[in-house]
Formats: structure tokens, C-alpha cells, sequence
């Protein structure tokens, strides 16, 4: 399994009290990966990213998108075992220098899902 895929199946996995879409992107280019809905009746995205180094890999179009939609927008990133879930509105920072200099909203699946169900 690739480890995008892998990551949008753990997403669902350890954050069951989210229901969740995946988007295919053949929708619109920059769309986020997943539609995200919560129990206080709110939607958000998230974009699934894979690192390798301290950065991530975004197009001009995924930029765009966070920068025309900052609220309620992420960035899930994973780096071998460890994700950092990233704010839309740092989406510039983020593809400038990476995570490093990026504030981590959350850490783990228990601060992912209590960050995206408020």
C-alpha cells in the first residue's frame, strides 16, 4: 500500500468520530485529499502529505487553496512514524521552509481528533 493510502486508512481509524470523504482530485486541481465532518456539524479539509525530508511536496494549486480557504483547512503530514497536523494558514510557511517552522497544532491521533471534533 502506498503511504498516502496508508495514511488516509489510519486517518479513519483512529478518528472514528469523524465521518470522512476522500476526494478524488480529478474533481478540482488543489482540492484537498479528504472532506472532513464533525459532531458540532462542522466541515473541514485536510491535506495528506508523506515527507521524507523537512519538506513536503505542494503544487501551486494546493497552495492556493489553503491560502483562498484558511479556515478550517489542514495539513496532515507523517514522517516516518511521527505526524504533525498543520493549519491551513500556514500553508505558505510551510511550503517556504517546511515544518520545522511550522506551528504542529497536533502530534498524535488522540490531539488530531480532539483538535478536528472541538
Amino acid at each position: 500500500m502506498k503511504p498516502e493510502r496508508k495514511l488516509w486508512h489510519d486517518l479513519k481509524k483512529n478518528t472514528q468520530d469523524i465521518i470522512w470523504n476522500r476526494i478524488e482530485n480529478l474533481v478540482g486541481l488543489g482540492l484537498p485529499d479528504v472532506l472532513g465532518y464533525n459532531s458540532s456539524h462542522r466541515y473541514f479539509t485536510v491535506e495528506l502529505k508523506i515527507a521524507s525530508g523537512n519538506k513536503v511536496r505542494l503544487s501551486p494549486h494546493q497552495i492556493s487553496y489553503h491560502i483562498q480557504h484558511p479556515v478550517n483547512s489542514y495539513i496532515l503530514i507523517r514522517k516516518h512514524e511521527r505526524l504533525m497536523l498543520v493549519a491551513g494558514t500556514e500553508i505558505r510557511e510551510l511550503a517556504a521552509c517546511g515544518f520545522g517552522s511550522c506551528t504542529i497544532i497536533a502530534n498524535s491521533w488522540a490531539t488530531i481528533q480532539r483538535v478536528l471534533s472541538p
